[in-house]
């Protein structure tokens, strides 16, 4: 979820909360602009284009965007009041004291601002690294230095990191997972629907070689050697569906185990390099990817291993280095792959380097300056009324067996609530800045977290660490912990309005609040149980009748075609389920809860519009929005959750409350009933 605009929170919250206590506050004015609405189509035909559709039209994607809507508006003011802060942190860094954080953020900002001395410096901060593969003479070699460009937090090739055990959820092990990709999925290596990416792809490559002094014909053989070098790790790789499989997600081993199925990747040597622990094993999550990548070490040619490398380097570090490479990784990324017209403003590129390198020190500025300590507590009512109506639910559910719904309800009783930021900040006095050179201080922010995140391995799993920065407008939930979070950004309009009611508030922060707790049993969370642990609490019987029940919404979403000139492209309901259970059940509970903050009360309708038809609208509204064709076809292969426009009719087509709102019938086309409904919590 996401969303932005922070000094009006704390009115706003007291406003919905004095309502739910049975204040009487004077009927709020509309914060609709009704005439958005358009009267030529049917709320019962597609909601989204009733709701939604007159200001898509009205308002077109930015030239530096691959969409735009009500999350982009927000991310976008999020963006402006960071600005302000680091801004702020240059202008006054020299006279911040030594060491501060304000400083840090001041000075990482200012040398990524400084373009003269970035062009400059070309291509040479990564020049060492280049020369160092370079050396590469054997997959010994190979292996050797991959430990070591990890340990900087540079890694490539797999993934490597920490996370809760899943049979012993209270404790941080090691992960090692597959990647090693510079295309979105392994599908992209193989598919004829992705030949003109791939050849786009091996051009980028090319000129990425070409960039730093290779010939062009040289460059090309380059290219082509990598592209085959990826095309093999992507075969050995586990598409996005097969991986939301918690059991393609683990695969616990000692490091004797291990080395047996990566006998050229000796694990102890790596663990060594990193200064970790391996303790009694780690999860080799995707063993077959490993057992390809250990054959790689020892059947293909160092050649082809040192330009795979280099060409990993090249890719990744192009954005931060001078401006041709930042004009390649554009044009490639952005524009071929996504369809953006235009490159971001450079202030906006730096920003992001700067929430990559120092985001929760950032957030802490953020929090101090647009997010009062009181909104958390006011925040947490709503989150516990929302919570209510979803244990309500849980407890009344038909399908569900008792032995089942007292294990649901155990672990809905342990969900752990995180509001705005954490209790407690980051340390970030080993991290060295400087005012005037961008790549070290990156390269140093890599270092720093990446050692920040490997000192978690073999410790006690933290509950209240946060996974997401204060300033992002966004929210989640935790598996291994079981925890729901919302971030600062996402507690303001449109989800919360200091001069909405209840009807708006629970149309939207109500419902991303019940989306996240809905995610504890969607069908990736429902495999954990309340302390974090992959373990079945389901009877067979009800893991059955749950499975039918949502193979039905799978089948929902299958059918939906988001681009008219696609035809053949569909939304692909496996991999967006667990999103999909989350809306549906979210905007379930927030509506529940809404109606029982509202008892008693009279419906102050506003512009002509019903409490319930409000609580509707507001979750359309959220999701208003357009994409350009390029990035939503990336999307279908990459992305969890379902194109905007069908988070907006999908639950709500599923909810006989929504039909009741709008007066809908049955045959029309935003009532799913009979076989078609899909009714899970």
């Amino acid at each position: 979820m996401s969303r932005f605009a922070p000094k009006l929170l704390a009115s706003a919250l007291t406003l919905a909360l004095a309502a739910e206590a049975g204040a009487a506050p004077a009927a709020p004015p509309s914060v609709f602009d009704v005439s958005d609405l358009d009267a030529n189509v049917s709320a019962c035909a597609d909601f989204n284009a009733y709701a939604n559709g007159k200001w898509i039209a009205a308002n077109p994607i930015p030239a530096d965007k691959t969409r735009w809507g009500a999350f982009d508006e927000l991310r976008e003011q999020s963006l402006a009041a960071q600005h302000k802060l680091v801004g702020a942190a240059d202008k006054n860094a020299e006279q911040a004291q030594a060491g501060s954080i304000e400083q840090k953020i001041g000075w990482l900002y200012r040398s990524g601002m400084d373009e003269t001395a970035i062009e400059k410096a070309g291509w040479t901060p990564i020049k060492p690294d280049l020369d160092a593969i370079a050396k590469l003479k054997n997959g010994a070699d190979v292996a050797a230095w991959l430990g070591k460009t990890f340990a900087q937090g540079n890694g490539i090739g797999f993934r490597f990191g920490p996370g809760a055990d899943f049979k012993n959820a209270s404790r941080q092990i090691a992960f090692a997972g597959q990647g090693g990709l510079g295309l979105p999925t392994p599908d992209y290596y193989t598919k004829d629907e992705h030949k003109a990416i791939r050849a786009a792809y091996l051009a980028h490559l090319a000129k990425l070689f070409e960039l730093t002094g290779t010939k062009p014909a040289d460059a090309k053989k380059k290219a082509d050697g990598v592209l085959a070098f990826e095309t093999r790790l992507a075969k050995a790789s586990l598409s996005r569906v097969e991986l939301r499989d918690p059991k393609n997600q683990y695969h616990f081993v000692g490091v004797a185990e291990a080395n047996k199925i990566t006998p050229h990747l000796d694990w102890a040597a790596f663990f060594k390099t990193l200064d970790v622990a391996p303790g009694d094993g780690f999860s080799l999550s995707q063993p077959k990817f490993f057992a390809e990548f250990d054959a790689m070490l020892a059947g293909v040619p160092a050649a082809q291993w040192r330009d795979y490398l280099a060409a990993r380097t090249l890719d990744e570090a192009a954005p931060y280095l001078s401006k041709p490479f930042q004009d390649a990784s554009f044009e490639f990324r952005d524009k071929t792959l996504n369809g953006q017209p235009e490159q971001r403003a450079r202030w906006k590129r730096v920003l992001d380097a700067v929430n990559d390198g120092m985001g929760m020190a950032l957030g802490q500025l953020y929090v101090k300056e647009y997010f009062p300590p009181a909104a958390k507590a006011r925040a947490l009512a709503l989150v516990n009324n929302v919570n209510g109506a979803m244990k309500a639910r849980l407890e009344k559910l038909d399908w569900m067996s008792e032995e089942t719904r007292k294990k649901a309800l155990d672990k809905w009783a342990t969900f752990l609530p995180k509001i705005g930021y954490p209790d407690q900040w980051r340390e970030w006095s080993g991290l060295a800045i400087v005012p005037d050179d961008y790549a070290a201080n990156l390269r140093a922010a890599a270092a720093f977290n990446y050692r920040y995140q490997l000192d978690k391995i073999g410790k006690p799993t933290d509950r209240y660490e946060w996974g997401m920065t204060p300033q992002t407008v966004n929210a989640y939930y935790s598996a291994g912990t079981n925890t729901i979070n919302f971030p600062a950004a996402i507690l303001q309009p449109p989800f919360f309005y200091a001069d909405g009611d209840d009807a708006i508030n629970y149309g939207g922060i109500g419902a991303v609040i019940g989306h996240e707790s809905g995610h504890g049993f969607d069908d990736k969370g429902s495999q954990f149980d309340g302390a974090g642990n992959n373990e079945n609490w389901w009877t067979k019987e009800d893991r059955d009748r749950f499975e039918q029940r949502t193979a039905k919404l799978v089948a929902q979403f299958d059918a939906y075609v988001p681009l008219a000139d696609h035809p053949d492209q569909h939304v692909n309901g496996k991999l967006t389920l667990g999103e999909n259970i989350g809306d549906l059940g979210g905007l379930a509970f927030a509506y529940d809860a809404m109606k029982k903050a509202s008892e008693g009360k009279p419906d102050p309708k506003i512009d002509g519009l019903t409490r319930e038809q409000r609580f509707f609208l507001n979750w359309a509204r959220v999701w208003r929005g357009n994409i350009r064709d390029k990035a939503q076809l990336v999307l279908l292969n990459t992305d969890p959750h379902a194109p905007a426009k069908f988070r907006a009719i999908g639950a709500p087509s599923n909810m006989p409350a929504f039909a009741e709102a709008f007066q809908c019938k049955a045959g029309d086309a935003m009532v799913r009933d009979g076989d078609k409904q899909v009714k899970i919590w």
